[in-house]
């Protein structure tokens, strides 16, 4: 049997660090987005394998400072090995970005990058459960203190749960028809591998040209069990308060939800009023409330704003930034990836 909601899982083996290897993407554009420079301060939320904050503190030395955060205690490991020529210079900790002001007193930092998703090493390792093109344990924790697992949600979330869940966080279009599939099957065996899930979908669902019919799923499940959207949010509104003025945020996001709420974000800080609404952030983490629209409530006809002095940040650029064909040819993988750039008004 698959252990109820909430039950201890085994963390995964560790890795040899010198096999974590994550080429860090928009590297020379998030270096000229941040501008670092001899005695500033800056935050990587996203440590991962610590390319990019490598990058920030040879382009910063000899007196550049960083902190640097990441959940996922492999990525630490790899981080202190790549950071060694840097010793001095740099503090890091296991800590999801969105907690990043519980760390840091506010107005402490000059640049400030959150490179969202999941790394290659995570979706590499067949232990950790992220892939459906490895057969592992459906586990998807970026931190492996957590309980919480993908199995958990697949096997124990309620039919309706389960199709809004893969509709809202993953886009499928065949939600409830997929939910109910999952539920007929869990009840003659629950779901503990990644393979199992992938088969079950591709017998399920249609081949969509060269994607493969569990990616939506998969998405839907890894965002879910990792609470993203949610310490999205949390990670916006900290990284604000962490800022000096005049200093800047750099967001590389994957998919159409994190562009779609960091754009929200930032639209609500570079205007001078605030609207009547919010922003309503999906809540996958049970039990949770219903979660609702990933929009900004701008205001309508017959709607009053509340003015809000001047702005709190400004757009660098409108346009996100993305790989070059370069970059593409090198590292397929980032051919989602969207830089977009917020500077702190003084």
């Amino acid at each position: 049997m698959n252990p109820p909601p909430g039950t201890q899982q085994p963390p995964p083996s560790p890795p040899d660090p010198g096999h974590y290897h994550h080429q860090p993407v928009l590297l020379a554009e998030v270096l000229e987005a941040l501008r670092p420079r001899p005695g500033g301060h800056y935050a990587d939320g996203t440590l991962g394998g610590a390319g990019h904050a490598a990058a920030i503190l040879e382009a910063s030395s000899p007196t550049g400072w960083l902190w640097g955060c990441d959940r996922d205690p492999d990525a630490l490991t790899a981080a202190r090995a790549r950071l060694a020529p840097y010793a001095g210079r740099y503090e890091i900790r296991q800590l999801n970005y969105a907690d990043l002001d519980t760390w840091l007193a506010p107005a402490t930092c000059d640049g400030i990058l959150l490179d969202l998703g999941v790394s290659s090493p995570q979706l590499d390792r067949p232990d950790r459960g992220f892939s459906f093109r490895h057969d592992g344990p459906l586990d998807m924790r970026m931190d492996p203190r957590q309980t919480l697992t993908a199995a958990d949600l697949v096997n124990h979330t309620s039919p309706d749960e389960l199709a809004r869940l893969l509709w809202e966080l993953g886009g499928e279009r065949h939600s409830r028809r997929l939910a109910r599939a999952i539920v007929h099957h869990r009840q003659r065996a629950p779901f503990t591998t990644t393979r199992q899930l992938a088969r079950l979908i591709e017998k399920i669902l249609p081949r969509k040209g060269r994607t493969h019919p569990a990616t939506q799923t998969f998405q839907a499940l890894r965002l879910a069990v990792n609470d993203e959207l949610p310490s999205l949010q949390r990670g916006l509104d900290a990284a604000l308060k962490l800022l000096k003025p005049g200093g800047r945020l750099a967001l590389i996001t994957f998919h159409s939800l994190e562009h779609r709420l960091v754009k929200n974000f930032g639209r609500a800080r570079t205007q001078d009023y605030t609207s009547p609404g919010g922003m309503d952030v999906p809540q996958w983490r049970s039990p949770r409330p219903p979660c609702g629209v990933l929009e900004t409530h701008l205001p309508r006809a017959g709607e009053t704003a509340t003015p809000q002095g001047k702005p709190q940040l400004r757009w660098l650029q409108r346009k996100a930034i993305k790989p070059g064909p370069a970059e593409l040819a090198a590292n397929p993988r980032a051919r989602s990836a969207q830089l977009r750039v917020l500077e702190k008004n003084p």
